[in-house]
């Protein structure tokens, strides 16, 4: 932890040693700063200035988890903060590094995922006079813009309170991204060994409780009990809460339904009798007063308005949400609650216990018979054992496979892959479903698959469309040099919604085709990992089912009719096309 100055003079002289005071240095109080706060894990990239914070880190018993691009590791950072609620951190060296890590950083803002980027840099007296420092670059004014906060240490004595505030600054409030910036001189200096553990500071309450006020409770409540046709949408935010008891009483013991968003799934199971998850459309066009549970009216849920909503003017929302900022975003919120989700959901409960008729059964009945009705029209595709397969019969076979182990992590990125398994796969549990989230980024699943393993400790499923997983692909070598329980199935349509385009000119291949029949599994075998080729929904729920049984880290390419898919997936609508044509 410390080290031991020698009074070698006095040694030598033959006089006793003068006792020199014991000493510590950046590197150490960094990463005692991290463990004092209950960090157990990083996610990181070895290089200039910061290989030896993470070996010393190793030493002292931080798992450090090293990744092949900073981006990856910085997505598994984001989502280890969104399993457990406490700032997931990210180590990466300065510029270049820092740059593919704050793609993460801004998505986990986005997200609101507690998330702390923490980059080496460059020395400020040469980069503020820009005179060529190695990757110099004004790191800290580059990540303001993108994330919550931004901070930069400059003094051994510090480190304990630069740590803090990036803590508190991730998980209070709406949590977010943070960045900390340590210029490489900051690890060599060197202090008292107690002046620095002075200097350590633990964060107390870092996301204290925010109680709403009782006026909004009783206004949310008087709007709800007005209602003929009222619905639930929980949001990632519900997810993140942890308050996975309250909300479900919130939905059993007011008899609404409830629609989950994608990373909402399995807060109650999808098959639960209110989950009107499968009567969407119905619900969101009919509904006349609308409870929003951690959800926005972002572009997810077409802003609150529009064709989706039905009628103009005929809905009535209520918001939970701890950002009052985010209230009356897209359109008016007749009932405002601000606060913790805990907090606010418990104080719904209660006036609910006192005086509540429950939903009207009519509205019970519609949205029951559409439901119904849907998953019967989907039931004959999944059930399909053709080959080539397509996306609803691959799905199908992984839909089971979810039944039989609702314990699993289910991580899906891609446009196909990921628009039909959202609507195709049941979820059973909270926190089991983790994807791409409010951008709809490509990139996201090998990260969130290496941390949702390390975190959990639980068995994971990465369903990945073949564009989506070549922005992480080589961290198949990481999955396979940490052992970890990661079976990854990839949707191989041979291209970028399917694999059928054609260059006009006959130069190239399409723009959005890959190589024909490429074998994604041998990758995997070359890392020691287990590789499975298959082209039916048979072989496919046989191959994952003896990936998870054995843990081992395993890739199965699954061959789907290059035909199969639509440009854009379920959001072709925002993929302009030119309507010229060339004379």
């Amino acid at each position: 932890m410390t080290v031991q100055a020698q009074n070698i003079d006095a040694i030598t002289a033959g006089a006793m040693p003068h006792e020199e005071p014991e000493l510590t240095d950046g590197f150490h109080l960094v990463i005692d700063a991290l463990k004092l706060n209950g960090i157990e894990t990083i996610y990181n990239v070895p290089g200039i200035p910061i290989t030896d914070l993470g070996r010393l880190a190793q030493a002292e018993g931080l798992r450090v988890i090293s990744f092949r691009h900073e981006q990856n590791a910085g997505n598994a950072a984001a989502i280890a903060g969104f399993l457990t609620k406490k700032p997931g951190i990210c180590l990466t060296v300065s510029a270049p590094g820092f740059l593919n890590g704050l793609t993460a950083l801004a998505n986990a803002t986005t997200n609101c995922f507690p998330m702390i980027l923490i980059s080496g840099s460059s020395e400020r007296e040469i980069v503020d006079l820009q005179q060529g420092d190695y990757e110099e670059m004004d790191q800290l004014a580059i990540a303001k813009p993108l994330c919550k906060a931004a901070f930069r240490v400059l003094h051994a004595a510090d480190i304990g309170i630069g740590v803090a505030r990036a803590i508190r600054a991730a998980v209070s409030g709406r949590p977010g991204g943070v960045y900390l910036d340590l210029p490489a001189k900051l690890f060599s200096q060197v202090i008292d060994a107690d002046l620095g553990a002075r200097s350590l500071v633990k964060v107390i309450d870092a996301a204290p409780a925010q109680l709403p006020a009782p006026a909004a409770i009783a206004r949310a409540l008087d709007v709800l009990k007005s209602a003929e046709r009222p619905l639930i949408i929980l949001g990632k935010g519900a997810a993140y809460a942890q308050a996975d008891e309250a909300v479900r009483a919130l939905v059993e013991e007011s008899g609404i339904p409830y629609v989950p968003m994608s990373m909402a799934k399995g807060l109650l199971p999808d098959t639960h009798p209110l989950s009107a998850g499968a009567a969407r459309s119905t619900a969101l066009k009919d509904s006349d007063v609308v409870l929003l549970v951690g959800a926005r009216l972002n572009w997810l849920l077409s802003h609150g308005k529009g064709k989706t909503w039905g009628e103009p003017g005929s809905k009535r929302f209520i918001q939970i949400d701890i950002e009052p900022r985010e209230m009356d975003s897209n359109v008016e919120i007749v009932a405002p609650v601000v606060g913790d989700i805990g907090s606010c959901v418990e104080a719904l409960l209660d006036g609910i216990r006192k005086d509540w008729k429950g939903a009207p059964s009519n509205w019970l009945e519609t949205l029951r018979g559409k439901r119904e009705a849907n998953i019967a029209k989907m039931a004959p595709k999944l059930m399909k054992n053709s080959s080539p397969m397509c996306f609803h019969s691959a799905l199908g076979a992984l839909r089971t496979v979810i039944k039989e182990r609702p314990d699993a992590i289910l991580v899906n990125e891609g446009a196909n892959t990921l628009d039909l398994a959202r609507g195709i796969i049941d979820m059973y549990q909270p926190r089991k479903r983790l994807d791409v989230g409010t951008w709809g980024v490509m990139g996201i699943g090998m990260g969130f698959a290496v941390a949702a393993a390390v975190e959990t400790g639980k068995p994971v499923l990465a369903v990945e469309g073949d564009s989506a997983f070549g922005f992480s692909g080589m961290e198949v070598e990481t999955i396979c040099r940490y052992e970890l329980p990661v079976c990854i199935v990839i949707f191989n349509n041979n291209g970028i919604y399917r694999g059928t385009d054609t260059d006009p000119t006959g130069r190239d291949p399409g723009t959005t085709v890959f190589v024909k029949n490429s074998r994604y599994d041998k990758m995997m075998e070359a890392f020691g990992g287990v590789g499975v080729n298959v082209t039916t929904p048979d072989e496919l729920k046989r191959a994952v089912d003896a990936a998870m049984d054995s843990g081992k880290p395993t890739l199965i390419n699954a061959e789907i009719d290059p035909a199969a898919g639509s440009e854009s997936g379920n959001i072709g609508s925002l993929n302009p096309q030119s309507t010229l044509k060339k004379k």
